[in-house]
């Protein structure tokens, strides 16, 4: 098979096309022909050499695909060749074939047509994992997601909106907070404004019970603020950086916690395995998708071959929604 391939961490120009081995249905696995994949920002950091893959998973970038079963690994059931599916991996999504275990697959939603649903299970499990099951956001509370427009931020405003929260996002130029308000955004914020002030002043004081946050460091103090009496903070990603400073004072004064989440690296079985959100979120979001609640959100596409210039559009901004790769 043909997939991408990094020849030393750095730049998009580090990535060719280039024929590698078929990968190998082990027990409780499937290979999937591969249709369509997605990009995503912690691709970027792969291929910068920032986020290896866990140990055992394929060196491949790609946390996410879509396509046809083409083999059945020992001890898979329910699931029969021939049949089109969405994958949350671990790695792997770049490349004409994939293996992947059974319980990370997912149906193609009701009225999503494959190539689209390639852009679904990584976003859709790291919004329900995190401001459901861990974030415990309840029907009229009030959820913040910083950088709105994003793939994880357009499919969280939905979700959220879906839950009957009220939803308030980020996002950096008027486009993308108009974008975040069509689709359901109760409140835009420019995020070069002072964001926990003008939540507060839109609140009336409250603040935001969730937030979910992609900058770790550089937002950290800013989020506290933004918090709610009893708020939660979860913390998915590190484009603001990996060490800031905590203020436990006003922490405590909002009984507030904070929490941060990874998805790539946990295991498939348990009860917060990836089998377990995968479960979680075929159950409660592909409905919704179904019933036109969540829309599945796609700036474009461009073939696999050519994935260094999807990861040039995405690094270069103003992407909203995914950016797709097909085979």
């Amino acid at each position: 098979m043909y997939a991408i391939t990094v020849s030393e961490p750095g730049g998009p120009e580090s990535m060719q096309w280039t024929e590698v081995p078929d990968p190998v249905a082990k027990p409780g696995e499937v290979v999937l022909d591969v249709v369509a994949s997605a990009v995503n920002r912690a691709d970027l950091m792969q291929r910068e050499g920032k986020y290896p893959p866990p140990p055992g998973a394929s060196e491949i970038i790609g946390l996410e695909c879509s396509g046809r079963i083409a083999e059945l690994g020992e001890g898979v059931d329910g699931w029969a060749v021939g049949d089109q599916v969405c994958a949350l991996l671990a790695g792997g999504g770049y490349a004409e074939k994939v293996a992947v275990p059974a319980a990370q697959l997912l149906p193609i939603p009701v009225g999503v047509d494959l190539v689209t649903a390639a852009g679904l299970p990584e976003v859709a499990c790291t919004v329900w994992s995190n401001i459901v099951m861990a974030g415990r956001l309840a029907s009229g509370e009030t959820f913040l997601v910083q950088g709105g427009s994003s793939g994880i931020g357009t499919h969280a405003i939905q979700v959220a909106k879906a839950l009957g929260a009220r939803v308030a996002a980020t996002a950096g130029a008027p486009d993308r907070l108009e974008r975040c308000r069509e689709l359901g955004a109760d409140i835009v914020i420019d995020y070069h404004d002072d964001i926990a002030e003008e939540l507060m002043t839109a609140t009336d004081g409250h603040g935001a019970d969730v937030i979910l946050d992609n900058m770790g460091a550089k937002g950290l103090a800013g989020n506290i603020a933004a918090l709610a009496p009893d708020g939660r903070l979860v913390i998915i990603g590190m484009q603001g950086g990996v060490k800031g400073e905590l203020d436990i004072g006003a922490l405590l004064r909002k009984r507030g916690s904070v929490t941060a989440m990874g998805l790539r690296g946990r295991p498939v079985d348990g009860p917060n395995g990836k089998g377990a959100i995968v479960a979680e979120v075929t159950a409660n979001v592909w409905p919704l998708i179904g019933d036109g609640k969540v829309q599945p959100i796609v700036h474009g596409s461009v073939p696999m071959a050519q994935a260094a210039e999807a990861h040039r559009t995405l690094e270069g901004g103003g992407v909203v929604g995914k950016l797709l790769l097909t085979t």
